[in-house]
Parts: C-alpha cells; sequence; structure tokens
C-alpha cells in the first residue's frame, strides 16, 4: 500500500476500475499472496502491474532483471513482453518464500523464459557480464544506491530501469531523515537526477516509481 492509496482510496479505485482487466493467474497469485503472506503489501498490485506489462510489451525486451521476487507478481507482469528468444532473471533471499513463486512460474506459460535464482543481487552483478534491456528493482531499500551503481555497466543505449517505493510514503521530503532506507532512497534520486547518461522522471504511481532510460 502506498502514501497515495491511503490519502484516497476513491481515486485508486477508480484507477483501477479503468484499467485493462487483470489476468486470472495474477488474480490467484494476488489472493494466495495476501492469505499466506505477513506483508502482502509488498507486492506490485494492480495498477503497477498493468503499467509493468505495458511497458515490456513495447519494448519487447529479450533480456530482463527483476532484483526483488516476492512473490512473483510483477516477474509475470514483465513475461508477456519477452521476445520469442529472450528471459528474464529476477532474484530473491527469501528461501522460506520461494515456493510460492516458484508454484505460479511453473504455471505459467512463459515458464521455460523464466530464471528464478536465491542469489543476493550484488553479488549476482558483480558477477555477471549480461547486458539487460530492462531492468526493475523492488528489494531492500538500504542498497538501492550500490544498486544503481553496479547496474548502470549492465545497460545500453535504450535500456529501461525502474526503481519502486522512491517516494517511500512521502518521506523523502523530509530534509534530514533519520531512518537509513529514507537517506539511501533521497541519495538514489539525486545519483539519478545528476546522471546525465540517463533521462529519468519519478511517476507518483503507489510509492512511486523512477523511471530510466539509457542515453
Amino acid at each position: 500500500m502506498s502514501f497515495f492509496e491511503e490519502t484516497n482510496p476513491e481515486m485508486d479505485r477508480y484507477l483501477e476500475t479503468h484499467a485493462s482487466s487483470e489476468p486470472e493467474i495474477l488474480r490467484k497469485l494476488r489472493r494466495e499472496t495476501y492469505q499466506k503472506t505477513t506483508q502482502p503489501h509488498m507486492i506490485s498490485g494492480y495498477q503497477q502491474g498493468r503499467l509493468l506489462t505495458i511497458i515490456s510489451q513495447m519494448m519487447q525486451p529479450k533480456n530482463i532483471l527483476e532484483i526483488g521476487t516476492f512473490t512473483g507478481y510483477a516477474t509475470l507482469c514483465l513475461t508477456t513482453g519477452l521476445a520469442k528468444d529472450g528471459k528474464i532473471t529476477t532474484l530473491d533471499v527469501n528461501e522460506d518464500l520461494a515456493y510460492l513463486p516458484k508454484k505460479y512460474f511453473a504455471e505459467s506459460e512463459y515458464s521455460n523464459q523464466i530464471d528464478f535464482k536465491l542469489q543476493d543481487a550484488k553479488e549476482f552483478l558483480r558477477e555477471t557480464d549480461e547486458v539487460f534491456d530492462l531492468v526493475f528493482i523492488d528489494a531492500d531499500k538500504e542498497n538501492y544506491a550500490e544498486y544503481f551503481r553496479l547496474i548502470k555497466p549492465r545497460t545500453k543505449s535504450g535500456s529501461v530501469v525502474m526503481f519502486d517505493n522512491v517516494l517511500w510514503y512521502g518521506k523523502v521530503l523530509e530534509e534530514n531523515p533519520k531512518q537509513k532506507s529514507t537517506q539511501i532512497i533521497k541519495e538514489l534520486n539525486d545519483l539519478i537526477a545528476k546522471d546525465d547518461d540517463f533521462e529519468n522522471l519519478i511517476l507518483p504511481l503507489r510509492d512511486g516509481l523512477n523511471f530510466l532510460r539509457r542515453k
């Protein structure tokens, strides 16, 4: 749930009822996420899921990276635009919850294009030589700035990178935040805004999505 959903739930419902319908596999996954996890609000959710779907379908990427799988909702949205020979690598470290995304990945028509790894993202990015067309990050906020530094060399002209939760419930407006995660998110947003290799826009969708395109 986001700062914006809390302040205007009626508008949020209006937006959902005037967007494309949610595929059945995502409805089932969303329902089970709320039934079986302790922090179901971490799911990407309906509106953001539709945005990720449309972006992926417009780009038709061959190589997608996702940092922070959770239950796999965003993963399945991103797969819908994959090129026929494309793949998505999705990373998480929560072994206890891994059964849930694995279950829905196996049910998906894109199952053979999903590479789900239980691995630290910083470790993966330091080891890989892959270049990604599309990157979505929704993971531990205290590593956001480091993720940006590590991801940049793994992108090319035209690559799209998205960081979720960059408004952090409105806390980014605090001048001297005490919370470490708020400090890092503010650092990330500053790094991106000053980086001439990217053009970007923060979309006030849910809890804020920093949308970047490599020049």
